[in-house]
């Protein structure tokens, strides 16, 4: 079973998994530069995961939608009901993609949106007024409240066209590689894996005492989806939110 198509009314230009061009878009939306995304080159080598600093605020996630992977989430979706909490009865700030090919853009917002990170948000910054007014909203509401922006879709339009990747002539043009990311819950401690092409936040329990979203659940997760693909990485790669460091 495939999943249901998507009709969307707004396209954006992919972008290219670059941990400098994510880092520029937090900074223009209103992040603070205490904040920066870094590469995770490996799982299982303690010598280059101890590069990572830590706590590690989110983790996004890159990888190829093979048909075998959209059987599965269409399977997964089937079962799963659809997600209408916001404000205070949210675990997790959670946005809905109705915008096409701009799956960066929604797994950064996941990113700085949950934990601490959000705490990075500059005050009055155009950022900090769109959470304000998405968080009171339900998804249908706060996902046009998204689509309406234009100093969110400026400011992306400023680095979508950046990188070593050539970008699409159109935007409308489908790609094959998808972001989801990682945050924990500011208000329960459990980890969640967020993608707005799912129907709700998937809650994967709690954080181990003293763990941040570079856990042994989160990692687990991830090993899981690449062997679902027959164990084969290289198509995938990590970013973590972390500290900036001098």
């Amino acid at each position: 079973m495939a999943l249901p198509a998507q009709v969307y009314r707004k396209h954006f230009i992919p972008l290219e998994s670059n941990p400098e061009i994510f880092t520029e878009l937090i900074r223009k939306l209103g992040v603070s530069e205490s904040l920066e995304f870094q590469d995770v080159y490996s799982l299982d080598e303690p010598q280059l995961l101890a590069l990572i600093p830590r706590p590690v605020h989110a983790l996004i996630l890159v990888f190829p939608t093979t048909e075998r992977y959209e059987k599965r989430i269409a399977s997964e979706e089937a079962e799963a009901e659809d997600y209408n909490t916001s404000g205070a009865d949210e675990d997790v700030v959670f946005f809905k993609q109705t915008i096409d090919n701009a799956c960066g853009l929604y797994a950064i917002l996941h990113a700085v949106s949950n934990g601490d990170a959000r705490k990075y948000i500059e005050g009055g910054s155009s950022l900090s007024r769109l959470i304000d007014t998405c968080v009171t909203l339900k998804p249908s509401e706060r996902a046009l409240a998204l689509e309406d922006s234009r100093e969110l879709e400026s400011s992306y339009e400023s680095v979508a066209s950046q990188g070593d990747t050539d970008a699409p002539d159109d935007p409308e043009d489908e790609v094959d590689f998808h972001y989801i990311c990682f945050v924990k819950s500011h208000k329960n401690g459990h980890l969640f894996q967020l993608d707005g092409d799912r129907k709700r936040p998937i809650d994967l329990g709690p954080a181990g005492i003293g763990d941040d979203v570079l856990s042994e659940s989160v990692v687990g997760v991830i090993r899981s989806m690449i062997e679902s693909e027959g164990g084969e990485n290289i198509n995938f790669s990590l970013m973590a939110l972390v500290n900036a460091q001098d």
